[in-house]
């Protein structure tokens, strides 16, 4: 008897001392409100039962193998208070109702200065939404949507919504709408996310003044679409093997001001779209082995194309509805690199061609009237097209770059070894099939 108390004293004891751990394992939500503002909650390594609604500034701490699941009706987890931390989880099963008055998320956070990193997301609509939520941290993060076979049927990996001065930084999304959506969304920055099998790696809607930089696109239908979006900053990002019917690397639509500088766009269909923009500046950027290196439609004006090296695609550029003098391809003296397909005097040694560099084509003609046309663009045929109109007809001219500069040596080597890298790893994770479906047997579309 004396031993059955004595236990039952210790066992009193042990809930007295850690109860938020015991009542997680019971009931999360309960452990939550149970909780003071600024407690910190470490759970085990099971599932525990979402929808879980934070309404205090708390931090909650997985392991390994520590999993909230949702019902599969709503957010498996919603912040509704400021200085809320996750991390090291695993979230499942959201809501997936596209007719609900609200949009479903792994996360959707709701509020200002919280912290979400280290998360695997799965089988929910949007991975993580920021509704008019402010100053967050969303980093390392790992969120897999359903792949390109259930595009429309799913939301966007990072949904940005009235948001504003957030950081995004080293995020891996993969198979989900768009892989980052920006709608209403100003100053937020975007560093070393990868972004790949997705509708649009990025997407900008009326979202002013954000930086991205350093993040890589594959293997996406879009790289990045930026749309009704001005003063944006684009760096040193990569957009790599963005292919299918009109696809391209970078689209640029009603959008103004935007600086595009030191980003490799490498063998997509169209590595730069541009339609109804003005005043953008690129420069520095690497446009190599495209289909289409720059497609400029002329109701973009004031384009600025500096010391790009444009080179080794199927068309280097092609000025699309009209004539596109209102665009420049050179500044303060300095044109463009367009590699052995210009080659360029240079008789003073100075690094400017003594003579300008003029592209004339008929393909515009087929490319506005055809809309397939751009599944040919590697055929002979084309070639005895472009012979025959040259003879027959005047061509137009699609771009006139009045100092071209010399050829750089090696210098898009970096961007192919990062490619080589990248269909090894999808040989050995993907497997040969992708690869044959994207390239064909022989690394040619079919």
């Amino acid at each position: 008897m004396k031993k059955l108390t004595l236990l039952s004293f210790i066992f009193s004891l042990f809930l007295l001392i850690s109860p938020e751990k015991k009542l997680a394992a019971e009931n999360l939500q309960v452990t939550i409100d149970s909780l003071k503002d600024g407690a910190v909650l470490q759970l085990e390594n099971k599932t525990y039962q979402g929808n879980i609604v934070i309404n205090k500034s708390l931090t909650l701490i997985g392991s390994k193998h520590t999993v909230i699941k949702g019902d599969g009706t709503g957010n498996v987890i919603s912040i509704k208070a400021p200085h809320v931390k996750l991390s090291h989880l695993t979230v499942i099963h959201g809501g997936m109702d596209r007719n609900s008055p609200e949009e479903y998320a792994a996360i959707k956070i709701y509020t200002n200065n919280n912290i979400v990193e280290h998360i695997n997301i799965r089988d929910s609509f949007h991975g993580i939404y920021l509704s008019q939520a402010h100053n967050n941290k969303i980093r390392f993060n790992h969120i897999k949507g359903m792949d390109k076979g259930e595009i429309a049927a799913q939301g966007n990996g990072i949904h940005v919504y009235y948001a504003n001065d957030n950081l995004l930084e080293k995020n891996t999304i993969e198979g989900t709408r768009d892989g980052m959506f920006f709608d209403y969304a100003n100053n937020n920055r975007s560093y070393k996310n990868n972004i790949s099998q997705t509708r649009y790696g990025l997407h900008y809607m009326y979202s002013d003044k954000n930086i991205f930089k350093k993040n890589t696109f594959t293997m996406n239908t879009g790289g990045a679409a930026i749309m009704n979006s001005n003063h944006l900053k684009l760096e040193d990002n990569q957009f790599i093997v963005n292919y299918g019917n009109q696809s391209f690397g970078l689209l640029l639509l009603q959008a103004n001001d935007n600086y595009i500088s030191n980003n490799t766009f490498y063998m997509n269909q169209r590595g730069m779209y541009i339609d109804q923009a003005t005043r953008n500046e690129f420069r520095h950027n690497k446009i190599v082995q495209n289909q289409i290196g720059i497609e400029l439609w002329v109701s973009s004006n004031e384009q600025t194309f500096t010391l790009n090296q444009i080179t080794e695609n199927t068309i280097p550029a092609v000025t699309l509805g009209g004539n596109g003098e209102n665009n420049s391809w050179s500044k303060n003296g300095k044109g463009n690199d367009w590699g052995s397909t210009f080659p360029i005097t240079d008789l003073n040694q100075d690094s400017i061609g003594d003579f300008p560099i003029t592209y004339r084509s008929s393909l515009y003609q087929l490319i506005e009237d055809q809309e397939l046309s751009y599944l040919f663009l590697k055929s002979p045929a084309l070639k005895i097209y472009e012979k025959m109109n040259a003879a027959l007809t005047n061509e137009a001219i699609m771009f006139k770059d009045t100092h071209p500069i010399a050829a750089s040596k090696g210098s898009h080597t970096n961007a192919i070894l990062l490619v080589a890298g990248i269909l090894l790893a999808a040989i050995l994770i993907k497997g040969r099939h992708l690869l044959c479906i994207t390239f064909g047997r022989n690394g040619r579309k079919i």
